[in-house]
């Protein structure tokens, strides 16, 4: 336990299964070298990679050398235009290329959603930033919100010293806090809420740590006492994997495990598309809720399982029951080195967010 935000959770690296066989060795390979190369020209970018543009490139650019395809909303803060982004495709693909972001599912539809850009108030001029609310699966969670969507990270400070990830989201301009001390909560609450204030949507992970599938845990709700501070809309949004529409826990990064056994199961996976679905925005100007009540809207239509009415999603097989799925056996595959930045030392099994 690291501090007062931490939760246990009962998923294990067993959770992680592949839900269809594993692509061929060769192509593990050229996707273990293409990520690679993606890693080490993000971390080049340097600051520069803060720039909205250059970060979704660069999140697309990672997810693409995984064979990783991304669906769903196009706009996640409450300022999201009506009709961004609208693609046939509705996703990035394996090999769809960078200019392939800009299509990524659908816009937000009509309503009091719309405004004038993301992170920018209302129709009515500026205002508030949006608060994303997610659940958590996995590591290429970050990467997938950042595609859609680049928005101010919130996360333990311990995200900053993971493999890769860490220097991402480090030069992301990523806002990291430390949970070890109570004392410091009521802090983190007004630094959300001033991020909020000045127009930035910040998106967080109130489960506090990794869940194996979209309908387990519980949401804190602290970051919520900043959103009611600030006057902002909430924003909840699931998460869902899949292969080849088969829910799929291959990209669990859960427990104990450790980024490279996780990174070997995604390069291995094959046909793994995320989900983002968009719910409606909960506004907590209205005054009508506090944060315990709009934490637990939040959660009920983030875990549900089910999209809520006016959700935003892009259409996908019918569901099927999620599990049991067979478990297919992953030899263990070379991974070409990918550079870790300076930094601490990287703690063997760190905790998660």
């Amino acid at each position: 336990m690291n501090g007062p935000w931490d939760v246990w959770s009962d998923c294990t690296p067993d959770c992680a299964a592949h839900a269809l066989p594993r692509v061929p060795a060769t192509r593990i390979a050229r996707r273990g070298a293409a990520f690679a190369r993606g890693v080490r020209r993000a971390l080049t970018d340097g600051e520069r990679m803060a720039d909205p543009v250059r970060l979704r490139a660069h999140a697309a650019s990672l997810l693409d050398a995984l064979g990783v395809r991304v669906e769903g909303a196009a706009a996640l803060t409450a300022g999201g235009r009506d009709g961004d982004g609208v693609s046939s495709g509705g996703g990035t693909s394996p090999g769809s290329g960078l200019g392939s972001v800009n299509g990524v599912g659908l816009g937000t539809g009509p309503g009091p959603d719309t405004a004038n850009g993301p992170g920018s108030g209302t129709a009515n001029g500026p205002g508030p930033g949006t608060l994303i609310v997610i659940n958590h699966i996995s590591w290429l969670d970050i990467l997938a919100l950042l595609a859609v969507e680049p928005v101010t990270l919130l996360a333990k400070r311990e995200v900053g010293t993971w493999p890769v990830v860490g220097g991402l989201a480090r030069r992301a301009g990523t806002h990291f806090i430390d949970r070890t001390s109570p004392r410091r909560l009521r802090h983190t609450v007004r630094e959300v809420s001033e991020l909020l204030g000045s127009g930035r949507s910040v998106a967080v992970f109130p489960q506090a740590t990794t869940w194996c599938t979209a309908d387990r845990g519980s949401f804190r709700r602290a970051t919520f006492q900043a959103a009611l501070d600030a006057g902002a809309p909430v924003r909840p949004v699931t998460l869902h994997y899949t292969q080849q529409g088969l829910p799929s826990t291959v990209a669990a990064f859960c427990g104990e495990d450790t980024f490279a056994a996780s990174l070997r199961r995604v390069l291995a996976a094959r046909d793994l598309t995320i989900r983002v679905t968009a719910h409606p925005v909960l506004n907590a100007a209205d005054g009508f809720w506090d944060r315990r009540e709009l934490a637990d809207r939040a959660a009920r239509a983030v875990l549900g399982g089910r999209p809520e009415p006016g959700a935003v999603t892009v259409p996908g097989p019918a569901a099927v029951p999620a599990f049991p799925v067979p478990a297919f056996p992953v030899p263990r595959v070379p991974v070409p080195e990918v550079p870790v930045p300076a930094g601490p030392a990287t703690p063997e099994t760190p905790a998660r967010v």
